[in-house]
């Protein structure tokens, strides 16, 4: 009997399993949902990203097959990094924060370094934009220390860890961290950051554009306009179907804040021209918040007389009332004002 029982728990055991070529597909999703993101409005963006995610879930209870189980983990956490990401977005900072703990943990049941730094870089990234700096820079400092990691991947840390020193008033070391996710050379490359890619990678154009915001939270008006210029720049080499609208639209708005912080209204203007095509379903968090802090630096005494001024206000406010984050709830925390 005892041998019979023990055949039967294998046979139970070995029956547990789904097909390879659904791993495959599950797989292909991810690619997808991943490389085509700036292309994808973020509601429709979520809805992928959340059937992805419980399509992995429902295939975990039907597997006990441990290599299939691992991509099935990978995958998942991956679904949850993508959603986090949106809901960031659309302005819903605390389920963000949810979907990020969530790959994190999916990252450490199967001990995937490159999914764990993303997860735990993302958080930090929420954390100063919660106010909360110095433990942004603690999960920061913890995603640097995870195994296998590529290049992207530190560059990536290297600009987030830069805002966290902007946020904490630390001019030197912000600097010194803009300057290593530049001299950041070698070709090692993982599997999410490179092979992945898409919104888990961090193009040159992302490197610039976030490094401009830097600039303007240290007061760096000269930093901040040449970073932003090339990101603009690197955008306008692609083809007009694969410019990242959000990238595009946050990176303008900063070339417009460097330009206020030298009294150049005009400039500031300019720059803010082609942001405010921007459709009503792409207005993320990210050009919300930095919009929001160039509405602030407008009231400058040096402004106040300024009509071309007064109009630029109403037209950040009216641009910001219309956006899919305020309807849904998002807020404003000006954690990018200078």
């Amino acid at each position: 009997m005892t041998a019979r029982d023990a055949a039967a728990h294998a046979e139970d055991a070995a029956s547990l399993t789904v097909p390879d070529i659904s791993l495959d597909r599950l797989h292909d999703a991810i690619l997808d949902i991943a490389r085509a993101y700036n292309s994808t409005s973020p509601p429709e963006a979520h809805r992928k990203a959340k059937e992805l995610l419980l399509d992995a879930q429902d295939k975990l209870e039907r597997t006990q097959v441990p290599r299939q189980r691992e991509h099935l983990y990978l995958t998942a956490g991956q679904a949850a990094a993508m959603l986090s990401a949106v809901c960031f977005d659309l302005g819903a900072l605390q389920p963000a924060v949810q979907h990020f703990r969530t790959a994190a943990l999916y990252g450490q049941i199967i001990e995937h370094g490159p999914l764990q730094a993303y997860a735990h870089g993302a958080l930090a990234f929420l954390a100063y934009w919660s106010g909360r700096p110095a433990a942004a820079l603690n999960l920061v400092r913890t995603a640097q220390g995870f195994g296998g990691l590529g290049a992207t991947a530190r560059s990536r840390l290297a600009v987030i860890e830069a805002r966290t020193h902007a946020h904490l008033g630390d001019r030197e070391q912000a600097v010194r961290a803009i300057q290593d996710s530049l001299a950041i050379h070698h070709t090692d490359r993982d599997e999410l950051h490179d092979d992945i890619g898409g919104e888990f990678g961090f193009t040159s154009e992302r490197l610039a554009m976030s490094n401009a915001t830097t600039y303007l939270l240290i007061g760096d008006a000269t930093g901040a306009e040449e970073a932003a210029t090339r990101a603009l720049h690197l955008l306008d080499e692609r083809t007009n179907g694969a410019r990242p609208m959000l990238i595009s639209s946050q990176a303008a708005t900063d070339l417009a804040r460097a330009r206020l912080l030298r009294r150049e209204h005009g400039g500031a203007c300019e720059a803010l021209e082609p942001v405010f095509d921007v459709p009503r379903d792409w207005r993320g968090a990210g050009v919300l918040e930095r919009l929001a802090a160039a509405r602030a630096q407008l009231t400058h005494p040096d402004f106040r007389t300024a009509a071309q001024v007064a109009d630029l206000g109403e037209r950040i406010e009216e641009f910001t009332a219309g956006s899919v984050s305020r309807h849904l709830g998002g807020s404003a925390h000006l954690t990018l004002d200078t």
